[in-house]
């Protein structure tokens, strides 16, 4: 198989292994905090934060890294860029650091990040490491976005907190709740799907 290209490394992470969309990663988060644009918004940008900085400093140390304590060092890398972020979160935002509640500190365990460090970050160079994670998360970032969009303006009715719906619609309140997370990721993935089979299909 030939070796990917900076872009085929960069827009894998968008649609053909989208965390979300096509492995199914980061669930915890993806059905939690997307009850609101702005939530998913934070949890997109915290993810990315962690993303980034840990796959730039495990492919700058994975020759130094024993194979026996990879992932213990993973965690403690990850781990430490998740406090940054969250004590950042709860200095400058701190209704936003409320909203996400225990959410921020759980990246520590997100699989899309630990799934980078073992299967990418530490088998390659710095540059496509950094490529990779950019491309990850913004996948990750645009699936939160969408799940957040259709939750919160059929929930609530409105879009980043105004009001997009006039006084005749009545927010439907199942889709700001627990379940509502659920039918509008499973449309979702149904959609990701179909999409993915015609794409196939006309190769």
């Amino acid at each position: 198989m030939p070796a990917r290209t900076a872009s085929e490394d960069f827009t894998k992470g968008l649609w053909k292994e989208n965390p979300v969309f096509r492995h199914l990663l980061g669930m915890c988060p993806t059905l939690a905090v997307t009850n609101a644009m702005i939530n998913g918004l934070a949890m997109g940008l915290a993810t990315t934060f962690v993303l980034v900085l840990s796959s730039l400093v495990v492919s700058s140390i994975k020759k130094l890294i024993p194979s026996q304590v990879r992932i213990a060092s993973y965690i403690v890398i990850i781990a430490t860029f998740v406090t940054v972020a969250d004590r950042f979160l709860a200095a400058f935002f701190p209704p936003i650091s409320k909203n996400l509640g225990p959410y921020v500190p759980l990246i520590v365990v997100n699989c899309i990040i630990l799934e980078r460090q073992e299967a990418f970050s530490s088998k390659n160079t710095i540059s496509r490491s950094l490529i990779d994670a950019l491309g990850m998360s913004l996948g990750f970032l645009i699936a939160l976005l969408v799940l957040s969009a259709i939750r919160e303006i059929l929930g609530s009715g409105t879009f980043f907190g105004q009001q997009v719906l006039g006084t005749w619609f009545e927010p439907w309140i199942i889709m700001v709740l627990p379940p509502g997370a659920f039918i509008a990721l499973g449309i979702l993935l149904g959609l990701a799907n179909k999409i993915e089979e015609k794409s196939k299909s006309r190769r």
